[in-house]
């Protein structure tokens, strides 16, 4: 037994091992847009509880809809008494043991009720299609939240790329003045100040290196999985998203309005809180009620006489003959007691009933008017939470407006800066060459050129990430 034991601890474990490293390879290696996309919305533990709570709403509805079908229930009943008792088969005392059985199936089905199932049934639907537009407005979270992770992994990875880059080229100096200094054909200062710049330039490449790791971290929580060093993004082309965003600001609030599944669930509720106030409603009303029965029972005692045969018995009646009494005799039937079967009894006490009935609301605690009363309430917040909705969509959208134009102009001012500053370096870096510069104008200007060279960066992809919650309120996220 304990060898067996092991060999399955040996078992699972390998199982367990094999599960982990696919789990692994998903997260490891070049992973697309796409593919951390799907590995988000399938662990994301939000979107598993938003499509739980749109299952706990499928139920809510199924039994809404329950509510119109027949309520039936039976009863079946056995038990033994002793002593004085009522038969159940002849409704007469008797005193001794009996044991019996009743069996019971009734039916009630509402006919009629001011429309309060109905609508109960409609409130429901609403409620369960707006849980699935919550869950699609989580998962449309999800998915914006990973595109955005993920362009600020490939943003601080270009960061860093052009950190490495530009490091290369204080290197290559540095090397150079290195050989001069040596042989004393330049001032000390103009190495040293070099060999400082290259320090700095390399402290840049360690911070950038630790917001690549930050990114690819937050992304890795994201898709809740493990994090890996390994993880690789791939590339994506955004030279067509570095266009002037198409669209007003109000064009995109009328999108949003018409494709946003938050908006959508919103309205759902407020139609749902209007059919449930209807519902409350009819139950201040009669109700229509069809009732149906079946029935049959059971009793030891239950017995039948059954006629043997006849036999002359003395009566107390005579004639007188010659002043003799001559007693007259009277046939009489002879009967045996028989016990009625268990079948039998099941045929002949079957009975069935049926009644349509009127039920009045007339006093119920003030149940019924709390309800409506209730809502009442619910459908007024509601409506509140509708508008309050729309007025926080319109005001987040003006906002991402006119920080996408913000991030645009500070694109496009950076591209020209960068492009300036470019020109500049390389005349001073000539000039630096050829000794006719200090070091440290020399510097200067390529600091100047290497932060703009960054800020552009940076500037490019705070556009895309711009456009792309734009495009996430109208509903057209492209991967």
């Amino acid at each position: 037994m304990k060898k067996k034991s092991i060999f399955l601890g040996i078992v699972l474990l390998v199982i367990l091992q094999k599960n982990f490293a696919q789990d692994t390879t998903n997260i490891s290696g070049t992973l697309t847009l796409k593919q951390c996309v799907d590995i988000a919305l399938k662990n994301n533990i939000d979107i598993n509880r938003s499509e739980l709570d749109m299952q706990d709403s499928k139920v809510y509805l199924t039994q809404a809809q329950g509510n119109r079908l027949p309520y039936i229930s039976g009863t079946i009943n056995h038990g033994l008494s002793q002593g004085r008792a009522i038969d159940p088969f002849t409704n007469s005392y008797i005193n001794q043991n009996l044991s019996y059985a009743n069996y019971n199936l009734g039916a009630n089905l509402y006919l009629w009720n001011a429309g309060s199932i109905n609508n109960n049934v409609r409130a429901s639907s609403l409620n369960f299609e707006a849980s699935k537009m919550d869950w699609q407005q989580q998962k449309d979270n999800v998915t914006i939240q990973v595109i955005l992770a993920y362009l600020q992994v490939l943003n601080n990875q270009e960061q860093l790329n052009a950190a490495v880059q530009q490091a290369s080229v204080t290197r290559s100096q540095v090397e150079r003045l290195a050989v001069l200094d040596k042989d004393g054909a330049i001032a000390p200062s103009t190495y040293y100040d070099t060999k400082g710049q290259l320090a700095s330039d390399e402290l840049s490449i360690v911070s950038l290196k630790n917001a690549v790791e930050t990114s690819k971290l937050d992304l890795a929580k994201l898709m809740n999985v493990n994090y890996s060093k390994d993880m690789a993004l791939e590339k994506i082309d955004i030279s067509s998203a570095l266009a002037i965003y198409d669209g007003t600001s109000q064009q995109v609030y009328d999108q949003a309005i018409k494709n946003l599944a938050m908006i959508k669930a919103v309205d759902l509720r407020k139609e749902s809180a209007a059919k449930s106030l209807k519902a409350a409603k009819g139950q201040l009303y009669p109700s229509l009620i069809l009732n149906g029965g079946l029935g049959t029972n059971y009793s030891n005692a239950a017995s039948v006489a059954v006629l043997k045969g006849t036999s002359d018995v003395q009566t107390d009646n005579y004639v007188n003959v010659n002043d003799e009494k001559y007693f007259l005799y009277s046939p009489q039937n002879i009967y045996d007691s028989k016990k009625i079967s268990y079948g039998d009894q099941w045929k002949n006490n079957f009975n069935s009933s049926v009644s349509i009935g009127i039920q009045i609301p007339i006093l119920n605690g003030l149940q019924a008017r709390s309800k409506v009363k209730q809502a009442v309430i619910q459908e007024k917040r509601s409506d509140i939470n509708a508008k309050t909705a729309k007025t926080q969509l319109q005001q987040a959208v003006e906002q991402a407006y006119i920080d996408m134009n913000s991030a645009y102009e500070r694109y496009q001012t950076l591209t020209s800066q960068v492009e300036d500053l470019t020109v500049s370096f390389k005349a001073a870096e000539v000039k630096f060459n050829a000794g006719v510069l200090t070091s440290v104008d020399y510097l200067l200007i390529k600091n100047k050129a290497d932060n703009s060279n960054i800020n552009l960066i940076a500037a490019k992809y705070d556009y895309i990430l711009r456009t792309k919650i734009l495009d996430f309120y109208q509903g057209k996220l492209s991967l």
